[in-house]
């Protein structure tokens, strides 16, 4: 058989190569899907240099988000139909030409999603609308705070908090990541790079005067030194969500200001209740791409790399030189 195969592989933990692989034969209830575009997120680099919780065994291919076409069908298998566009979540796997997975797990795509948007819209919509509206219990007229605002993940909370009828105040460290969240719909910014002042006094301050005493809800995809400012700003029944540490710091939080007013520490793991509820996820991203066909949610369109970048694109995403989302073009 011709390896007609492309794929990113980790042979050794910190390291990827591309490489050729036979193609995939799919099985019962699996499809095969023509990969046009693999969303690139934080946690692909982290289980690429061992640093995630779970750690698949050697070799595996990174990749947990992809958009295509299908390509082939399982026996048992008549829906979605060869031909039909799809994004999928296959946890491991995307960054190649082909990736299998579970017939249920690929979604029709809305023609207003092509597909390099379309493989960069799950998981950080998906964490925004579970985190706001599930966790947070966020009410129209509400005032967020989102952290680390010009990354995928942040630009998707300012958009979905937005359609949820609250106002946003976005933090980011840099002008291009600070004019991303304003396209994205925040009401203001809050410049918090290394080389602005006092962060702790500016960013608690901002906050409480552009909420008129306290923000409901913040947002952190980032921990750090940002966190304990960022709690501080709360208001009455402030919720702090608590979504990831891409500063690579995991904050240690003063309790006393947690019981102060009334506040609340909500931790998010979207990626864990995919897993223990996949029907309540698949009904979330049917409503999901609803609002996008809508245009109560607008994606936007991410940078793209090719394959063989996929350790600079990780690498970049690592150290937070990313705005908003990368994608991976196998073809």
């Amino acid at each position: 058989m011709l390896l007609s195969m492309r794929a990113v592989v980790c042979a050794e933990l910190g390291s990827v190569v591309v490489s050729s692989r036979e193609p995939l034969e799919p099985g019962p209830g699996q499809v095969v899907i023509a990969v046009e575009a693999a969303g690139v997120n934080y946690v692909d680099g982290l289980f690429v240099q061992g640093r995630y919780q779970i750690k698949p065994p050697l070799p595996f291919i990174p990749g947990g988000e992809v958009a295509g076409t299908v390509s082939a069908l399982g026996p048992g298998v008549s829906e979605p139909a060869v031909g039909t566009r799809v994004l999928a979540m296959c946890g491991l796997g995307g960054f190649a030409t082909e990736v299998l997975v579970p017939a249920t797990s690929a979604v029709p795509i809305p023609d207003a999603l092509d597909a390099a948007r379309a493989a960069t819209f799950t998981q950080s919509y998906g964490t925004g609308l579970y985190a706001l509206r599930d966790r947070a219990r966020l009410r129209a007229g509400e005032k967020v705070l989102v952290l680390g605002a010009g990354g995928g993940v942040g630009l998707a909370a300012i958009q979905v908090a937005v359609a949820l009828g609250a106002s946003v105040l976005a933090a980011a460290s840099s002008p291009a990541k600070r004019s991303a969240a304003l396209a994205a719909g925040a009401s203001e910014v809050i410049d918090t790079s290394s080389s602005s002042a006092d962060l702790s006094v500016d960013l608690k301050t901002a906050a409480r005067s552009w909420s008129g005493g306290g923000v409901d809800v913040v947002y952190d995809p980032v921990g750090g030194a940002l966190a304990e400012p960022a709690l501080r700003a709360l208001g009455n029944n402030g919720r702090y969500l608590v979504i990831g540490f891409a500063s690579g710091t995991i904050p240690a939080l003063p309790l006393n200001q947690v019981l102060l007013r009334n506040r609340s520490i909500v931790g998010v793991d979207w990626a864990n209740w995919l897993m223990s509820d996949p029907a309540a996820q698949h009904a979330q991203l049917t409503e999901l791409l609803a609002m996008v066909a809508a245009g109560t949610l607008t994606p936007i369109a991410p940078t793209t790399a090719p394959l063989q970048e996929a350790a600079t694109v990780m690498d970049d995403l690592l150290n937070r030189r990313v705005t908003g989302k990368i994608a991976l073009l196998p073809r």
